[in-house]
């Protein structure tokens, strides 16, 4: 019974993953940005003015970084197909091997194909496949609508989040039932927006350092590598993982030689190592450090899920997760599992 009660509740995930990504992204920024609005209470600003303003101050910070990257951005995916040529010619010295062989296949499919014509006609099938400005265009599309369904619910959150938790705990029977229910409720909003706001900003900080060290190496667009740096370290390990093959292959682009080409993504690595390995761990502590096998595994199992944004979410789950287990006497031995 219990298996199929997961089954059937990963299948509603799955399927229901249009309505719940809004819904978890928001509660993430509600745990986030709670903090802030309760600041701006204790000086008497009213919770659905604190709220106008955090969302407003948060839309002009995206929109304006957006409208900085967006020409650098689209310049890159645009030159991606003769980029990726340019770096196939520079590397063609390293893989003469794979060479040799692809011509000895092309010549067996030669033969193969002048066989064929002396047998029968073959009737080539070209399939047409969507351009990328259309693709760009219909994920553009999808963002927008739901993360203007995300940010309408992060505004009642914001205005109205604390009460409604509030009068769901009068449902539950029990005066020391329902204290102990918003002592652990508020123990995981602090503890969440505490390890939301650190890894925020030590994300931030990630990325000016980056951006600072493909300055001095003489990459284009430093800003540009030193943001997605920032963000693809929410995805541990993969994120960095694609974040040092995107950076090797610009400075392929951009160099005329791979010892030329090699400092960048070795600076990059060696970064990412140090906030990974020291500086996180050191910040965070160990009441958030997480099994390296068990991220990695969550990470694979949301983003097929979710995709792309489930993979930013999976850590902040499995944080809140943990937390939640912390907190339960009967899960705590897999909160210690999901512990590093």
């Amino acid at each position: 019974m219990a298996a199929l009660f997961l089954l059937a509740l990963f299948f509603t995930v799955y399927v229901a993953r249009v309505i719940l990504l809004p819904i978890v992204t928001a509660l993430f920024l509600y745990f986030l940005l709670s903090p802030v609005i309760r600041s701006l209470k204790k000086i008497h600003v009213p919770e659905f003015v604190g709220a106008g303003l955090v969302l407003i101050l948060l839309l002009g910070t995206v929109s304006y970084g957006v409208s900085q990257l967006y020409e650098p951005a689209t310049e890159w995916i645009h030159k991606a197909p003769a980029s990726l040529n340019q770096v196939e010619r520079k590397i063609r010295n390293i893989r003469k091997s794979v060479e040799e062989v692809k011509k000895t296949a092309e010549e067996i499919e030669k033969i193969t194909q002048v066989e064929t014509k002396q047998t029968k006609q073959v009737t080539a099938v070209q399939i047409k496949r969507p351009s990328l400005t259309g693709i760009l265009l219909s994920v553009t599309q999808k963002a927008f609508i739901l993360g203007a369904i995300t940010l309408f619910l992060l505004y009642f959150l914001l205005t109205h989040g604390s009460n409604f938790v509030r009068k769901i705990v009068v449902l539950v029977p029990g005066l020391r039932q329902k204290i102990r229910i918003l002592r652990i409720e508020e123990e995981i909003e602090y503890q969440v927006s505490r390890y939301l706001f650190t890894v925020t900003v030590i994300n931030a900080c990630l990325g000016v350092a980056i951006a600072f060290a493909m300055y001095l190496l003489g990459m284009p667009n430093p800003v540009l590598w030193g943001v997605m740096a920032g963000l693809v370290n929410f995805v541990p390990y993969l994120g960095q993982l694609a974040g040092v093959s995107i950076v090797g292959l610009v400075a392929l682009i951009t160099f005329d030689t791979l010892g030329e080409a090699l400092p960048a993504p070795a600076v990059y690595l060696l970064i990412v190592a140090i906030e990974g390995q020291v500086i996180t761990p050191a910040v965070l502590g160990r009441r958030f450090a997480l099994n390296p096998v068990v991220i990695y595994v969550w990470l694979i199992f949301w983003g097929w899920m979710w995709g792309i944004v489930g993979a930013f979410l999976a850590v902040p789950m499995l944080t809140v997760f943990k937390i939640f287990c912390d907190h339960i006497p009967g899960l705590a031995p897999l909160g210690s599992l999901i512990g590093k």
